[in-house]
């Protein structure tokens, strides 16, 4: 009696299937199997979503090419600001040492990359893809596994674990320091202005903020914790409506230097002095914050350090190298300048 069953995916093709097994499977030619692995636009929706999941099941055994990869994918959820900027510039540096190029892809404030993102990636065959502050979705990230095209997520917005590897900061201990330092100059009503409630960053920067709180055994005060998005605008409208409290706080924890210096303006409308009335900190160390007038108290964050760092990780994924470390955690450090002082009398 012949048997009918399938044998597992990984028995017939060790390390994966051909183009021509994929091919054979799916029931089409290896022309159109070599343009949905390649990323090529020409291919009806049915067919290509039959290719996929024989390559889902299966594997893809990735032909050597003749010519190494000489890009780098990055994709940032904005461009606008200095953040991006020191991400870029740390991307570049590690690049450059590889004579490697790099692709900037915006999301436009959005957290995860639309349909047609992937298949400009397979077509360009980079190295690998780093993501900032979002992540490919999860069908994304199997076409990315299933051509051996690794990816790595810096500032990740959601606890990416073990599965993928990740480069972050030690946000909580920001939060913790920003706070604490306020504290310790005598403040004792700290509001605090976060990011979105979705982003591990911002979470973890308020569980310090609170755990500061927590341990000098000051109460936390609802009304100081306003929920933000991370820019100047949440600053300034927050800062306002703080300012007009009856009992207003005496100083700002902002989740991030813009924010900051949203409230350094609404501080200026309200006719405040900073640090005179309202002493504020930020987070990130940005360049405008030594700049701004008074200089800015912020939590440094290494960007560019974290930038280069994971692009170090795609080079030595692409070349077949294991990580030392799959989840990579650098330091912030409470930078003091001008903005903060004691409470006025």
């Amino acid at each position: 009696m012949s048997s009918t069953k399938r044998p597992p995916a990984d028995s017939a093709e060790r390390g994966g299937a051909t183009i021509a097994r994929i091919a054979e499977l799916a029931g089409v030619s290896t022309a159109t199997v070599s343009k949905v692995v390649n990323g090529r636009a020409e291919v009806a929706p049915e067919t290509r979503a039959q290719v996929e999941a024989v390559i889902r099941e299966h594997g893809y055994r990735r032909q050597k090419r003749a010519n190494r990869a000489t890009l780098v994918e990055l994709v940032l959820h904005e461009l606008e600001g200095a953040y991006a900027m020191e991400i870029i510039k740390g991307v570049e540096r590690v690049a450059g040492e590889h004579e490697l190029a790099v692709v900037l892809t915006e999301l436009h404030g959005r957290h995860t990359p639309g349909r047609t993102w992937i298949d400009g990636v397979l077509a360009r065959k980079p190295a690998g893809v780093i993501t900032v502050f979002s992540a490919p979705t999860p069908a994304q990230q199997e076409q990315l596994s299933s051509r051996e095209i690794p990816f790595v997520l810096v500032d990740p917005t959601g606890d990416p674990g073990h599965e993928f590897p990740s480069v972050g900061t030690s946000n909580w201990s920001g939060g913790l320091s920003a706070t604490r330092h306020l504290l310790d100059l005598g403040h004792r009503s700290i509001a605090a202005i976060t990011g979105p409630s979705h982003a591990l960053s911002s979470r973890a920067r308020l569980d310090g903020y609170r755990a500061a709180l927590d341990a000098a055994e000051v109460p936390i005060d609802p009304t100081l914790i306003r929920i933000g998005d991370f820019n100047i605008v949440d600053g300034l409208t927050h800062g306002r409506d703080l300012l007009r409290l009856d009992r207003p706080p005496t100083a700002v924890f902002a989740f991030n230097d813009a924010q900051a210096l949203g409230v350094y303006q609404a501080a200026h409308e309200a006719g405040l002095r900073i640090p005179r009335d309202l002493s504020v900190v930020g987070f990130d160390d940005l360049p405008p914050a030594q700049w701004a007038i008074p200089a800015l108290t912020t939590v440094r964050q290494p960007l560019s350090d974290m930038a280069a760092a994971a692009t170090d990780m795609i080079i030595s994924l692409s070349r077949g190298d294991a990580l030392s470390q799959h989840r990579l955690m650098l330091s912030t450090e409470l930078i003091t300048r001008a903005s903060t002082a004691a409470p006025r009398a």
